[in-house]
Formats: structure tokens, sequence, C-alpha cells
């Protein structure tokens, strides 16, 4: 589903011809699909109202308005029946149902950057509140929306929660201001705290592994720390440094070439193919002999949100790999060895990199910088990918479709659809 002004246009996936097109009350700002994938929401902050289409049934339709109380986010339950509703100033939580057309309230959510966490089960919620100048987790269950658990927590001004992916931990970190990850079990009960220093700047971002087995923290020092999930307690540290020197490690470089046209072949005019080849750059990879130096930027440390510290981390789906990203230095990926805790790969590309996401079902890598192109890397090499499309094509974030057959590529303003050809056994 992509979005144009106020039109939805639903494609189907293997040829992306157009299925549904719905036309909202006015400029759509956030789409989401259901669990199910029958039906969608459309967003409208500045109206206050969210939209639903039904994919079964296409002249079904429902409209919720939130009124004067305005509307700052949506987002549906796991079970795709009902939609979350956080109104203007934080005040409350609305829950409509699909189904009954009754109305829940949940008072208090705090404004944070992650307030609500939903288990991977679907069975329970998480919401983060924000009563008396004090932080409270609240724990509903997901089916009545009954509050199972209601408890304060040890930070200054929570900033995010996040389940395990088996449901059995909650991770709460506090805002970067205060060093404090705090990890809660499903009845409450504090399990462990973890500081790794004081009067600095603290945790940046988290990531669980698959497995749930380790809890990776990126902070504003540049490393990554991971938690093991039996004491809670840190079995290792990842140093991001500006030169890497392990011989062991694998250093791939992004280099450009021009590419070579045959003199018999120019014409006047010469064809859009042949054009088109003689201005565009191809970029490959080479194998950089260790010690290498990384482009290293000192951030401005007299403004808010310094570009420095571990911004972006994420676990392969396999539990083998971690991929990493240090604002400090920001034209290079960090793939660590999990297995052997230890550096594994960096990929230092020419440009800064915008996003990375795993492939669902393998460990590959996909990374773009904001040029038309996608590197993807997984253990057997790493390859460089000329979007096929025609003009400026910046590409700023990527998708991976659940079968890791193809993935969607995103500029500002357009969006194609990359297919992976699977190798034959």
């Amino acid at each position: 589903a992509s979005c144009v002004q106020y039109r939805l246009v639903v494609r189907d996936v293997n040829t992306l011809r157009i299925l549904q097109l719905y036309t909202c009350l006015d400029q759509i700002q956030y789409i989401e699909w259901s669990s199910d994938s029958l039906f969608i929401l459309c967003a409208m902050y500045k109206r206050g109202i969210v939209q639903v289409w039904s994919l079964e049934q296409p002249d079904w339709h429902c409209k919720i308005d939130e009124g004067s109380a305005g509307l700052v986010a949506s987002c549906w339950s796991p079970d795709g029946r009902h939609i979350l509703n956080t109104t203007e100033f934080h005040l409350r939580i609305t829950v409509w149902s699909l189904c009954t057309k009754s109305v829940s309230y949940i008072k208090y959510p705090k404004a944070c950057q992650q307030g609500i966490a939903f288990t991977k089960d679907g069975r329970y919620m998480a919401v983060a509140e924000r009563r008396d100048c004090k932080d409270f987790i609240s724990i509903f269950v997901c089916s009545d929306w009954q509050l199972l658990r209601h408890f304060d927590t040890e930070t200054q001004d929570l900033f995010g929660i996040e389940w395990a992916p088996n449901g059995c931990v909650l991770a709460v970190w506090d805002t970067c201001l205060e060093y404090k990850i705090l990890l809660y079990s499903l009845d409450g009960r504090l399990l462990s705290m973890y500081r790794a220093y004081e009067w600095s700047l603290g945790v940046k971002s988290i990531a669980w592994s698959p497995s749930s087995q380790f809890l990776a923290i990126g902070s504003y020092d540049e490393k990554v720390r991971i938690l093991n999930h039996v004491t809670w307690k840190k079995i290792t540290e990842f140093e991001h440094p500006a030169t890497i020197t392990n011989t062991k490690t694998i250093v791939y470089k992004e280099v450009e070439k021009s590419p070579s046209v045959e003199t018999e072949r120019l014409s006047f005019p010469p064809t859009r193919a042949l054009a088109s080849s003689l201005f565009s750059t191809q970029s490959k990879y080479d194998i950089s002999q260790v010690p290498v130096s990384l482009q290293y930027i000192k951030p401005v440390a007299d403004r808010a949100n310094p570009k420095m510290g571990i911004g972006m981390l994420a676990f392969s789906p396999d539990n083998c790999f971690l991929a990493t990203k240090n604002d400090n230095i920001p034209n290079a990926v960090w793939i660590w060895d999990i297995q052997k805790l230890k550096l594994f790969v960096v990929l230092e590309q020419l440009c800064a990199i915008q996003s990375f996401q795993w492939d669902p079902r393998q460990p590959r890598l996909a990374v773009c910088t904001g040029n038309s192109k996608v590197y993807l890397w997984s253990p057997a090499g790493c390859v460089s990918v000329q979007a096929p499309v025609e003009g400026d094509f910046p590409i700023v974030s990527l998708s991976w479709h659940s079968s890791g057959d193809s993935m969607a590529l995103l500029s500002k303003d357009n969006f194609c659809v990359c297919y992976l050809e699977r190798e034959e056994v």
C-alpha cells in the first residue's frame, strides 16, 4: 500500500498491478496494515481523523473522529480489530473496537519516544504513563483490555519500553541524561537494573536478540554493551574506534569507477541507454588492508541531539550477527559475530548510512546511503546494486518483504520494488 496526497493505492506485490484505490477525506500522514492484512488504517493527524478500509469489502468503510481532543498517533492492536489513538498533549489513549464499536480509555499516557509495546504473541500491552511527576507502567490484557498490573518505575524521565521477543521481560530505559536500563517481569517485579556510567549522556538505542538471550544497548560513548538473560549482567562491550587494526576483521571499502564505453558504440545524439551509462558511476567493493582509518566526525557538543554514539543496531534473524552504526563514523556499518563476540566485517561507504535492515529469512543485510544504489552483505560477500530507475532516486529507507524475495526502496517522493532471484539448488 502507498499513499499519494489523499489517495490510498493498494497494489499486488508480484505484479504491482493496482488492486484498490481509496479516496480519504484529507491528506494521509500515516498508514498501517492490520496483522491479518484484511484492513488498512489511514491517519490524518491534522483533522484528528482515522479512516479504515477493508480489502475484502471495498464498499465497507469506517471513520473514527477524535473531535476536539485531536490526534497525534494511531496504531493497530495485534488482533487487527482494535485501533489505538493517542490524543493531543497525550491526554489519553482511546481504544476503538471495529467488531463491537465499543470504546475504552487509557489515561495519562507518557509523551516519549516509545510509550506503547505489545508482546510478540499479541497477548499483552505495556503502556508508559506519567502521573504526579512520576513514571508508571500499566500492563493490559489485549483480549478484553483489562488492567493486569500497574507499577511505578525507578526512572527520572522514562524514554522508552520494549518487550523481549518471548514476552517474559520488559526493558525500560531512562532519558539520555541518566544511564539506566530497568528489566521488569510480567507481574511487575524489578528483575535487574543496569548502569554503565554516570554524569554523561547515556542510552541511545536498544535491541533484543530474536532468541531473547541478549539485550544490546547502544550508548553515547560509542560502545555497545551486551547483557545476558540469565544474570542480566554485561558479558561484553563492542567499541567502535576510528582505526581498524585487527587483521581478522574484513573491511569492505566502496570505490567508484566510471564505466568504459567503446568508441564504436558512440552515436550522436546518443541513445537514452547509452547516455545514462555514460554519466552514471558504478561502484564496487575492494577489500582494504588493515590498519584502516575510517572517516571520523567530531560532534558539536553544545547542541541538542549531538551526532554521536550508537544510533542504529539490529540483530540478524538467526541470532548470529549484530549490525551497528556509530554516528561519529557515519559512513560505516559494523557487523559483529555474536557467537564469537568479535567484530567480523566493516562496510565503509562513500556516503553516510541512511538505513539498514536484515532479510527476515536469512543473514543478509541491505544498506542504503541516500544515492540510487542498494548494498547487500551476507557471509558470502558484499555487492553494490544500482536501482533500475531513471533520473535522480535517492534511497532514504528500505523495507524487506516478509518472504525475503523482494524489498521496497523509498525516496522522498517515489518508491520502487526490487525482486531478488533465488538460486536454484
